[in-house]
């Protein structure tokens, strides 16, 4: 068998397994608060979030574009097939890591990290498109930032509008108001994050010359999102524990607030074609609405260790994927 064509189909079967890994190890973070307020059940809420994955992943291309091409370009990128495939494989092994001990940690910073550290690990760091990664970089920093941000905005919001209200029918209504925010979260990831299993797929077809633009074929997005859709309906119950529960006391308005900051967040990134932390994102929302309404509510020692594995994630991964295509240069 052609060893070009075998790379090919063994990065399709990868990338499409992350996207799988992604659905269920980032689904906790779009569900975590409705179900820890009960607004939803953890079966109802998984099946919500999977359909709404699924519908999001088909939407759009601007994130799976940036991904193809700002990093480094495929078009120049030397043994591309076996970069790619190390890549996938370093980002794989570090969000079942994460996975594993219930920390989340961010598959957009997994999958760019280890683009780039296979990349610089097979033709040097003069290889890196600097203007497209630092755009990337930057959306990946700044948009915790703005969630936090956000997420205090509006809590503050609901705390004024709703200061005089009776307590049960606000509880009631906000339960009824997180189905909707839930929904609309679990879509706006759709559109971020499965976008970047297409960018991988597209970026790998055109360095083994089996695609000539970084237009996304259509098998591709189906394909992506159907993963995704799969994955989501596993569900990451670790993750759901620390993001719905150890980081703040989650009450109905506070869920609701976490919901909405965080898919206008997500949904405004995409907009824009910049990937984005999913999980970054919604867990600074947590925060900033914790903030607005007492400080001290929030548990800041589990926000201090989710923020370490922030900053560690995207060298980590660059340094295991280097290692990785190292060895996988040996085969290929």
């Amino acid at each position: 068998m052609d060893t070009v064509f075998l790379l090919t189909v063994l990065i399709v079967v990868f990338a499409l397994a992350f996207d799988f890994i992604n659905g269920f190890h980032d689904t906790a973070n779009a569900i975590a608060t409705s179900v820890s307020t009960r607004a939803l059940s953890p079966r109802k809420a998984i099946v919500l979030a999977a359909t709404m994955n699924f519908i999001g992943a088909l939407t759009f291309t601007g994130v799976a574009k940036t991904i193809t091409k700002d990093i480094v370009d495929p078009f120049a990128l030397e043994n591309g097939s076996v970069v790619i495939l190390a890549a996938l494989t370093a980002a794989i092994a570090w969000n079942l890591i994460t996975w594993y001990y219930g920390i989340p940690s961010s598959s957009s910073h997994a999958l760019i990290g280890s683009i780039a550290g296979a990349a610089v690990s097979a033709a040097g760091f003069d290889v890196l498109h600097y203007q497209g990664f630092l755009k990337i970089l930057e959306s990946l920093i700044i948009s915790p930032f703005l969630a936090l941000a956000v997420g205090f905005v509006i809590m503050s919001l609901f705390r004024a509008i709703f200061k005089n209200a009776n307590l049960t029918r606000t509880t009631k209504g906000f339960r009824m108001f997180q189905v909707i925010t839930a929904a609309f979260q679990a879509y706006t990831h759709g559109t971020n994050d499965a976008q970047k299993t297409m960018g991988i797929i597209t970026m790998a077809l055109i360095a083994a010359n089996y695609h000539t633009s970084s237009e996304v074929p259509e098998w591709v997005r189906i394909s992506a999102a159907i993963a995704m859709g799969l994955g989501t309906s596993v569900g990451g119950w670790k993750i759901i524990k620390t993001v719905g529960g150890k980081i703040m006391k989650i009450r109905p308005v506070n869920g609701a607030a976490a919901d909405l900051s965080s898919a206008l967040v997500i949904f405004s990134a995409t907009l824009l074609h910049l990937p984005v932390s999913t999980t970054h994102v919604i867990s600074s929302s947590i925060m900033g609405v914790g903030a607005a309404q007492r400080v001290k509510g929030v548990k800041w020692g589990v926000a201090q260790r989710i923020v370490l594995t922030w900053i560690i994630t995207l060298p980590v991964s660059a340094l295991i994927a280097g290692f990785v295509y190292q060895i996988f240069k040996l085969f290929f």
